[in-house]
């Protein structure tokens, strides 16, 4: 008898969250069929359903992994309800910080992220998937200067897209830096250091 609908639906869900917890207490590393089977205190038959081999397992990792990014509260549209920041340079600094590290959950996130470059470059097309990932993003970017730029502040000189470019770089490697040395670059530190980016890019439109 094939499963009701239901019923599916609930145990991948279940794969799911068995999948985010290898992948959050392993990394990508240890993230194997066997893995999150014992998880599940189940069989590594059952997860083949679902998996047929470990670089579908993957790019599922991938799949959740930005699906909880996408999902986790955020400065720039703040789920209980308050306004967001106002437009311009300071929704695009909200934005920036809300890539970077600056507590628990989001250090843990930004530790899978940069754990899954490596497996995602090992296969063409899970690094194409990851780039659209960060176009999307830059695409947001991208909106929150253009308004900025209308606003005066920032300067209108320079294409949109390319500042936008700019400051993803900024963060992600400063993303970097606060993994391999978190106590050299504490939030306070982080957002100084963003502040002062920022503060440089305003002050070539004056």
């Amino acid at each position: 008898m094939t499963p009701a609908r239901g019923d599916h639906d609930a145990r991948r869900q279940e794969v799911s969250e068995a999948v985010w917890r290898v992948l959050s207490s392993r990394g990508f590393e240890g993230l194997t069929l066997r893995a999150v089977a014992a998880e599940m205190s189940a069989s590594t038959g059952l997860l083949t359903h679902y998996f047929p081999n470990k670089r579908a397992l993957v790019a599922h990792a991938l799949e959740e992994l930005d699906r909880r990014s996408l999902a986790r509260p955020r400065r720039i549209a703040p789920a209980d309800g308050s306004p967001p920041p106002p437009a311009g340079l300071p929704r695009l600094r909200a934005a920036l910080l809300d890539i970077l590290p600056l507590d628990g959950p989001a250090t843990a996130g930004n530790r899978i992220w940069v754990g899954s470059w490596d497996v995602a470059l090992a296969d063409p097309e899970l690094a194409a998937a990851h780039a659209a990932r960060y176009a999307r993003s830059r695409d947001v970017l991208t909106e929150q200067v253009e308004v900025a730029q209308r606003l005066g502040e920032l300067p209108d000189g320079v294409a949109a897209a390319q500042l936008a470019a700019g400051a993803q770089a900024f963060v992600l490697g400063l993303v970097v830096q606060v993994m391999f040395a978190p106590a050299e670059f504490p939030p306070a530190r982080q957002q100084e250091l963003l502040d002062a980016y920022l503060a440089g890019l305003a002050g070539l439109a004056a």
